[in-house]
């Protein structure tokens, strides 16, 4: 028995991607080169995105604790100035505005209390903006990469059937191969939008949950804040 005859035969049914693509087409290796950056794009956001939301939700724990804990606000925003606590921000935010109200005589309570009220929406906002911000690529992979892996299938097959043209014949074995690197380019786009998808979905409902116990928080000291003012 010639072992590596069987070798040869066993290896031509074996699907090989790397080889796909290095027999596609130029148009279809820069489409699946295009997907699979994207891929690798989204795979480092949602790392990233998953350590942070961790260590934000882990230091705002330990501040909202401290600070309710505290008798001197201040002192404990100051211990957590340099940290990226969300928290902090929104905290920082109105006490700033409580200051610029206060440092030369309170005239209008409503107006003061109203103004720490927007300062403390605005802050709110500002923190999920961020904490959202490279989401929407997420948002973008997960809608296009379909779309763009079946330009890149389109494309393959349309070579296939011009193939059958210069060749002159319609049988598998002509148009099979460009069919397989053709719809390649359509896994591709799957591999890099599937996860996107579930990602963006998953990490959206995380910071409007973040975003809503900011702003737990922030109805909280605005209430402790307009109490004093009750007391000026």
């Amino acid at each position: 028995m010639n072992l590596p005859i069987l070798a040869a035969t066993a290896n031509v049914g074996h699907l090989n991607p790397l080889q796909l693509f290095l027999d596609a087409d130029i148009v279809v290796q820069l489409v699946m080169i295009g997907l699979i950056l994207a891929s690798i794009w989204s795979w480092m956001i949602i790392i990233g995105f998953s350590l942070r939301i961790g260590t934000v939700r882990r230091r705002s724990n330990d501040f909202e604790r401290e600070f309710w804990q505290a008798d001197d606000f201040e002192s404990v925003m100051a211990v957590h100035q340099q940290k990226d606590v969300p928290s902090a921000r929104v905290a920082r935010a109105a006490m700033s505005e409580w200051k610029r109200s206060t440092t030369r005589g309170l005239k209008d309570r409503e107006a003061a209390s109203n103004r720490m009220a927007a300062a403390l929406s605005s802050q709110v906002a500002e923190e999920a903006d961020s904490l959202a911000g490279r989401l929407n690529f997420l948002a973008t992979t997960g809608s296009v990469a379909p779309f763009v892996g079946l330009f890149g299938t389109v494309w393959g097959i349309m070579n296939s059937f011009f193939q059958i043209g210069v060749q002159e014949s319609s049988s598998l074995a002509v148009v099979a191969p460009g069919i397989s690197e053709a719809l390649f380019a359509t896994a591709i786009g799957l591999f890099a939008a599937i996860p996107a998808v579930i990602a963006y979905n998953r990490f959206s409902n995380a910071v409007n949950m973040f975003e809503a116990r900011l702003q737990r928080f922030a109805d909280k000291f605005h209430a402790n804040l307009s109490r004093e003012l009750e007391r000026i």
